[in-house]
């Protein structure tokens, strides 16, 4: 059965089935002229075993006021993706009114209803939301990754978590399937099978042990690829920061080298929604954000080498930097550090204990699949943390927002804010702290403290997500690139005065190595957002250009 696209309007009905008209191959088309004859439509594709992709409706309905009418179909499909269409005779008339409603999460786009053919405008909106429910809810249709095993670990959890993050889609079968049955006959190996057995395209399948077997499956090990001679620049991680320096570097003719230990786009490439990125109205995935950046790169000759973690940095006497890696080194003229910041560990041994099997650290887009009928909490007060509960709505039965300050409004944004308050499947729970917790085997309860009254009480929990804040990345880097008390990397004036080279403090992206410099989340004061990363990213390659180029 093909996902469903609903088209509500007492008016228009027909014709925006003619304008839908494009999309009858992949998808079901139906139409309804009420908010009621949308709900049936809805219950009787769920109940064959449908899915719902996409509702567009009129801005007025005879039943019931628009805004009603997409929580009513919230509440039978929450993974839906909502437009508006507006008919041009009263789409500015009716703007006003509706449009807050985007900003609180009730919908996803106001459109103006096509008003010739090829209005691509129109459809470019549509198929953004498409393509954005088809990587978060559907199931793929052609799998990029697949994955064999008995049943589900913190490994397999890990792989698809990986796969999803660089945009190949993946599947998991275990091994009485005839995809599982194939997988295991390939690799016969004496004895026992092991497992998982991984296929990724154009190679054959093999037992991963780690993740970075498969991210060295996918696109080979830096070791793999000689760097020759000397590059102008290395970027040390493969965030926001890094892919726009790489972007800018690159196309303003340094030779580029991105070396990356994990998946492209760093901690942002696990958000499931970034709605308030300059230029994407409708927002954008991290990982769709990082794959188009670092497609952008690519284009001005930027080599990107992933799967390996930098172990050291070297600056030699001549003033050229050696990056050393267990799969190769790099030698480059210049270096920026933007290898971003991890979250920091909640430190509670049997919760520990127990992540890969219901306890996450990030927004894990793979495992919110999986949560599907559970009652899960997110711990964490920052935009992560918001965009995670947000996305965890979908498919959860309930999302508990756990905050050890007295509200989100001192870390969280503003829309975010009006976005939870306005969906009923997330609450917040202030002054609060995750105890302990425990299960057979995966997560099923949590201990909870009143962080003012120090009262522990036990609650039901499938999921637990965990997003505590920041801890640099950058234990690799030597004694003489300054850092804060918390380890972040020191820059511009905020290097004190007695380790300046001369009279005036370095550049203001420059750390106290000639020739190194850091970017984004790493960067002691930074913003700690996507857009401020990228800023610097940006920013410092004039920088770099100023350092290589010296004026006499």
């Amino acid at each position: 059965m093909q996902p469903a696209i609903i088209l509500v309007s007492d008016e228009h009905a027909d014709f925006l089935l003619d304008e839908f008209g494009r999309y009858a191959r992949d998808y079901d088309l139906h139409t309804a002229t009420s908010c009621q004859g949308a709900l049936d439509v809805t219950r009787t594709v769920r109940d064959a075993g449908g899915q719902v992709a996409l509702f567009v409706t009129d801005t007025e309905l005879p039943d019931a006021h628009v805004l009603e009418a997409f929580h009513a179909w919230r509440t039978v499909v929450p993974t839906a993706r909502r437009i508006i269409a507006a008919h041009w005779e009263h789409f500015l008339e009716r703007a006003p009114a509706l449009r807050p409603g985007m900003a609180k999460g009730k919908y996803d786009a106001y459109l103006l209803m096509p008003r010739g053919v090829r209005d691509e405008e129109f459809h470019g909106a549509v198929t953004e939301l498409l393509s954005d429910w088809g990587s978060t809810v559907a199931k793929p249709e052609v799998e990029s990754v697949r994955i064999v095993a008995p049943a589900p670990s913190p490994l397999t959890l890990a792989i698809r978590d990986y796969a999803d993050r660089m945009g190949m889609p993946s599947g998991f079968y275990t091994p009485d399937t005839e995809i599982g049955r194939e997988a295991v006959l390939e690799c016969a190996t004496p004895g026992e099978p092991a497992y998982p057995i991984v296929s990724t395209p154009g190679r054959p399948s093999f037992v991963a042990t780690s993740v970075r077997d498969v991210a060295i499956s996918m696109y080979g090990a830096p070791g793999d690829v000689k760097v020759e001679g000397l590059v102008d620049l290395a970027i040390v991680g493969a965030g926001p920061a890094g892919l726009a320096a790489a972007v800018y570097g690159a196309s303003e003719g340094l030779t580029t080298v991105v070396l990356e230990s994990e998946a492209i786009g760093g901690q942002a490439g696990t958000s499931s929604m970034i709605r308030n990125y300059l230029g994407f109205p409708r927002g954008i995935s991290g990982m769709r954000l990082a794959q188009r950046a670092r497609n952008q790169a690519l284009r001005f000759g930027t080599q990107f080498y992933t799967g390996w973690d930098v172990e050291s940095l070297e600056t030699r006497a001549d003033g050229t930097h050696l990056l050393q890696t267990g799969g190769g080194d790099v030698e480059a003229r210049s270096v920026v550090v933007a290898t971003g910041v991890a979250y920091r560990k909640l430190g509670i041994h049997a919760i520990e204990e127990l992540v890969g099997m219901g306890v996450f650290y990030g927004s894990a887009m793979t495992a919110a699949r999986e949560m599907e009928g559970y009652d899960v909490v997110v711990v964490g007060g920052g935009n992560s943390a918001g965009q995670a509960a947000i996305h965890l709505a979908r498919f959860a039965d309930s999302v508990t927002i756990m905050v050890r300050r007295p509200s989100l409004e001192e870390t969280m944004s503003q829309y975010l804010i009006g976005e939870i308050a306005y969906n009923p499947r997330i609450t917040v729970q202030p002054c609060s702290e995750v105890a302990d917790g425990g299960g057979e085997g995966r997560l099923e309860w949590l201990d909870v403290r009143d962080t003012a009254t120090g009262t522990v009480t036990r609650r039901e929990a499938h999921g637990l997500f965990l997003l505590l804040g920041a801890e640099p990345n950058c234990d690799w880097l030597p004694h003489g690139v300054a850092r804060d008390s918390r380890g972040f990397v020191l820059t511009g004036r905020d290097i004190p005065a007695d380790l300046w080279s001369g009279e005036l403090p370095p550049e203001s992206l420059a750390t106290t190595v000639p020739g190194v410099f850091a970017v984004g989340d790493i960067r002691a004061g930074s913003m700690k957002r996507v857009a401020a990363a990228t800023g610097e990213g940006a920013s410092v390659v004039p920088l770099v250009h100023t350092f290589l180029t010296p004026t006499t």
